[in-house]
């Protein structure tokens, strides 16, 4: 592809863009193109008229994402500025852009005295993201709270799916592949601003005391199986610390691959591969990806 055969946009698009720094792991090849959209119907506009054999990814803030070596060969989406936007809709209503952090919607409902929103605190990513994989922490998913989700299809077209049309199950939806999720509207229940305020500390100290915040990871790397939790599964099976190249179980929490400084994505996705097979031995339990892996190995 080059600029001449893409369709015109008001946004921005960068060709052969690297993807390592806009993701958690540090780690992976670049993207064929990056496009940044002005707004929803430069987006809507520029799908309508791709190529339908192309393939198309939105990228939030990479935490949940493991890019393969090879990079992504299609269209990567990122969602700017213009889509991180969180205002009101009605007394316990939220409208919220999709590249709005869960920081961003969990302070904007604290001052607006709505509870229920107070897990979106410890989700490290946006809007976007964490409808599509209804994201959820701390007891609470986004299908607790979402209303209705706004999204363009990977033809262009523009719509609006309700709750009931996402199909949620534990992270998961049934979004089409290639649709974007542009916005989102979430109710809470009234809360006094200063127990929403507590209730986000209390969450934000319980991830720092237990989670390797600090290091390049991409957050829960495996989804906890029916009856189970992940970690300790994984811990049982003797993962703890285990490494493949420079890429580690976290020793603070097993249910985290960190790249400890020069990990290739390919280190990362066979370390998690090695230790579903060693829960599997160990357990008979299959533990299933959380961490979406896309692109193409090298």
């Amino acid at each position: 592809m080059t600029t001449a055969t893409l369709p015109a946009v008001r946004g921005k698009l960068t060709a052969n863009a690297p993807l390592a720094p806009l993701v958690w792991f540090k780690s992976g090849g670049p993207a064929g193109w990056l496009f940044e959209p002005k707004d929803a119907d430069d987006l809507a506009a520029f799908l309508r008229d791709l190529d339908p054999a192309v393939p198309v990814m939105a990228l939030g803030l990479g935490s949940n994402l493991i890019v393969r070596d090879g990079g992504f060969p299609g269209i990567v989406v990122r969602l700017g500025k213009a889509f991180a936007t969180v205002g009101r809709a009605d007394d316990m209503t939220l409208r919220c852009g999709g590249g709005a952090s869960g920081i961003l919607v969990s302070s904007t409902a604290r001052d607006a005295g709505i509870g229920g929103m107070e897990f979106l605190r410890s989700i490290p990513g946006t809007v976007g993201g964490f409808v599509r994989m209804n994201g959820g922490a701390y007891g609470r998913e986004v299908k607790d709270i979402l209303v209705a989700a706004d999204v363009v299809l990977r033809s262009g077209e523009r719509v609006t799916l309700p709750l009931a049309d996402l199909g949620y199950t534990y992270r998961h939806s049934d979004l089409p592949e290639g649709a974007i999720v542009v916005g989102a509207t979430f109710r809470g229940y009234p809360e006094e601003p200063e127990a929403v305020q507590a209730e986000m500390d209390r969450i934000s100290a319980s991830r720092e005391a237990s989670q390797p915040l600090r290091s390049r990871t991409g957050g829960s790397t495996f989804k906890n199986p029916d009856g189970h939790k992940a970690w300790q599964l994984v811990d049982e099976a003797g993962c703890r610390g285990l490494t493949v190249g420079g890429a580690q179980v976290s020793e603070k929490h097993t249910n985290f691959l960190i790249n400890t400084g020069d990990a290739t994505s390919a280190d990362i996705e066979a370390l998690g591969e090695e230790v579903r097979r060693r829960v599997k031995d160990k357990s008979g339990i299959d533990l299933q990806w959380e961490i979406q892996r896309v692109g193409v190995a090298k």
